[in-house]
C-alpha cells in the first residue's frame, strides 16, 4: 500500500478503521524522529487541555517490528502530554504500512507546527527525501515536492538537506539563529575535522561566521583539504 501523505493516511483511518486505546509504556518514539518534544508553555496547556478534554485526535502508530509495543509515526507531542497528564491509555490507529511510508507520513505530519527549526527541517527533509527515492517513482523531482507541502522552494530543500552534514555543535548554533542558513550551507561542505576547528573558534573567541566569512572557509578548504582558522 501507498500513502501519498500524513492526510490520505489519517482521513482514510478514520472513515475506514476503528480507534483503539493503547497503553502509553508501550509506545516507542519513531526512529531517527526528527522533530524535538520540548517541554514548556504549549506543553504545557495540552497537558491542561487533555486532563480536561482528553486526546481528541487519535495519535497514529503501527507495530514495532523488532520490539514489543507500536512505534509512533504521527502524535510525539500528544503522547508526552498524555503521560504528563498522567494518562495511561492513549486513542490510536494502529497501521500496517511501510518503512518508507511511515517516514512520510511522520515528516507530514509535522508541517502543521507553528515552529520548525533548521535542524528539523534539514533531517526531515532529507528523510522524506530518501523515503521517495526508495518508492523508485519515476519522473518525480523529489526536492520540489517536499517543497511544495513545506512552502519552501526547491532550492531551499537542497539547501536545508546540506545542513546533515554539519556536526551537530555548529547545526546547533543555525537553530539558535547565531549562523544563518545561506553561511551554514557554505559550512556543510567542510569536512568534521574542520568544523571542529572552526567550533572551537567560534567558542573561544564569540564569533560567528557570516556569509562572505563561511564563503572564504570553504574556498579554503577546497583548495587544500584542510582547514585552518
Amino acid at each position: 500500500m501507498t500513502i501519498s501523505g500524513y492526510d490520505a493516511l489519517f482521513n482514510s483511518s478514520v472513515a475506514n478503521e476503528n480507534i483503539v486505546k493503547i497503553n502509553i509504556n508501550q509506545l516507542h518514539s519513531f526512529k531517527n524522529h526528527p522533530f524535538k518534544v520540548v517541554d514548556g508553555v504549549e506543553m504545557d496547556d495540552l497537558v491542561e487541555s487533555i486532563r480536561n478534554k482528553g486526546v481528541i485526535n487519535p495519535i497514529i502508530v503501527r507495530e514495532c517490528t523488532n520490539s514489543d509495543g507500536y512505534e509512533i509515526i504521527a502524535g510525539h507531542r500528544r503522547s508526552r502530554a498524555a503521560a504528563l497528564a498522567g494518562l495511561t491509555e492513549i486513542p490510536a490507529l494502529i497501521k500496517n504500512i511501510s518503512d518508507d511510508d511511515a517516514v512520510i507520513a511522520m515528516v507530514d505530519s509535522n508541517i502543521y507546527r507553528s515552529v520548525i527549526l533548521p535542524s528539523e527541517k534539514a533531517h526531515s527533509y532529507k528523510m522524506k527525501q530518501e523515503a521517495l527515492k526508495h518508492q523508485g517513482k519515476k519522473g518525480i523531482n523529489t526536492n520540489d515536492e517536499i517543497g511544495k507541502k513545506f512552502g519552501d522552494g526547491e532550492r531551499n530543500v537542497q539547501r536545508y538537506i546540506r545542513l546533515t552534514y554539519l556536526i551537530p555543535e555548529l547545526l546547533e548554533l543555525v537553530d539558535n539563529n547565531n549562523i544563518a542558513l545561506m553561511p551554514a550551507v557554505d559550512l556543510s561542505y567542510i569536512d568534521k575535522t574542520g568544523q571542529d576547528l572552526l567550533y572551537r573558534y567560534i567558542k573561544d573567541n564569540n564569533v560567528y561566521p557570516n556569509l562572505k566569512t563561511a564563503k572564504s572557509l570553504k574556498e579554503a578548504y577546497k583548495n587544500s583539504n584542510h582547514l585552518t582558522v
